[in-house]
């Protein structure tokens, strides 16, 4: 990477080195599969996570048929889909206390997406917007509860940057349309970590993606805002953001170890179903993965590149360690996870982790 973005806050994973470019595409995957499992046995002997909080912050619409690659049988044509944020504290490379804010979604800026917006739209004229949506929580007010302050953040990364306005949490130097000044960042000593390919996508939007980014999301975030990385990075102690490429160009997942082993979180599936479609009982996901003898199902709102997105999730779960609340499940939970809502039934998870509680979150005092 160019030298004034390389950081002296993440180190690379040599384990998946050149993974990605290996041809024909079967090999690609299986070499995806056996770097993880060399991975995964460096990752669990290099320590743990201090604490770990999962909050919800927003029910949103989502057409069932995307959720779990057209497979499902879908009595309602739209479910909702939970979008979560995680609070990590690990020791760094530096051996000092680092917050990184996982998934901060501000709700109005996702609303803005093209996407969001047409849907919004359409409910609201049918009067059907308040089956979908639901508030739990605005990022920004999550902190004081956990004894933490907005300024004590030092990181937030999302997945991908599908319907974020990222000015709205790292701030702008331009204002928004119909806002009267610029908008201020909602932590201000964070740094938003983002991939290179997916702050690419800002730079030059193909009509395949323009209908889940907001336009103009990234305008005037300032460029010292941002920390930018290459590929597959570890970020301290029991925390590594591992590149998924598919769902997005610059897609990354989370990766913690625990207490109970090694958890991972992304969007490339709706439910623990995605990644293990044999355990299913939704209708239709088990029996169409058997059919074309697949082991993950996709979640299909864009379809980037298919292909890698199914190796990324074979990287995932591969990594994944089992639940020891029930072994048949690995511990992969999305970052935005279909509703367990009896009204979009049949289209229901067969198994949900709820969320991630391990530790103490500890002030941190300047």
């Amino acid at each position: 990477m160019p030298a004034a973005d390389r950081s002296a806050h993440v180190r690379p994973i040599p384990e998946f080195d050149g993974v990605h470019e290996i041809w024909p595409r079967g090999r690609r995957l299986e070499a995806v599969r056996a770097a993880a499992v060399r991975y995964r046995e460096r990752f669990l002997t290099q320590g743990q996570v201090r604490a770990v909080k999962s909050i919800d912050i927003a029910a949103a619409p989502y057409p069932a048929r995307f959720a779990f690659q057209g497979y499902s049988v879908n009595v309602n044509p739209m479910i909702s889909i939970i979008n979560r944020m995680f609070v990590i504290q690990f020791e760094g490379f530096d051996g000092k206390l680092k917050t990184l804010v996982w998934e901060p979604t501000v709700a109005a800026g996702s609303a803005e997406a093209p996407f969001y917006r047409t849907l919004q739209r359409f409910s609201r004229k049918l009067g059907v917007e308040k089956f979908f949506v639901k508030y739990y929580n605005d990022p920004d007010t999550v902190l004081p509860g956990l004894g933490l302050r907005n300024e004590d953040v030092d990181y937030l990364s999302f997945d991908h940057l599908h319907v974020q306005d990222v000015r709205m949490i790292m701030g702008s130097t331009e204002i928004i349309d119909g806002e009267a000044t610029a908008r201020e960042p909602l932590f201000p000593n964070a740094k938003l970590l983002v991939h290179r390919k997916e702050l690419g996508t800002f730079e030059s939007m193909h009509p395949m993606q323009w209908a889940w980014y907001v336009d103009g999301g990234m305008n005037g975030v300032p460029r010292n805002r941002l920390e930018i990385f290459d590929g597959d990075v570890e970020l301290g102690v029991g925390v590594s953001l591992l590149w998924t490429p598919g769902h997005t160009d610059g897609n990354h997942s989370l990766v913690l170890n625990t207490p109970d082993g090694v958890w991972v979180s992304s969007e490339n599936g709706m439910a623990a179903d995605s990644w293990q479609p044999e355990l299913s009982t939704i209708p239709g996901v088990k029996q169409q993965a058997a059919f074309y003898g697949r082991e993950v199902v996709l979640n299909s709102n864009t379809l980037e590149d298919s292909l890698d997105q199914y190796d990324s999730m074979v990287k995932e779960k591969t990594m994944a360690s089992p639940s020891p609340r029930d072994p048949r499940w690995l511990q992969i939970i999305p970052s935005s996870e279909c509703a367990s809502w009896k009204r979009q039934w049949p289209v229901v998870p067969t198994h949900s982790h709820g969320g991630l509680d391990y530790g103490t979150i500890t002030p941190v005092r300047g």
